[in-house]
């Protein structure tokens, strides 16, 4: 199944997975998935609506959890 949404719906599920992942102090993921549930969208189409930054916390919980392998950093 192909997601089309526009800019404005991509905005507005980001503002909700935000204000979930506080609301309930929960991981990105889970509030990924919380969301798509109630929107109806299925979870796999899921990555094209999210924004860079999520996805970017995403894939540090992912690290943190060994779901992912680490990635070097450079010491600041």
């Amino acid at each position: 199944m192909v997601l089309l949404l526009d800019n404005e719906k991509q905005k507005e599920l980001c503002i909700k997975i935000e204000k979930y992942v506080q609301k309930w102090n929960t991981r990105y993921l889970d509030a990924v998935v919380a969301i798509a549930e109630a929107e109806d969208i299925p979870v796999e189409s899921m990555s094209k609506v999210l924004s860079k930054p999520i996805i970017e916390k995403i894939q540090q919980e992912g690290q943190e959890l060994n779901f992912l392998p680490k990635s070097s950093k450079l010491p600041i």
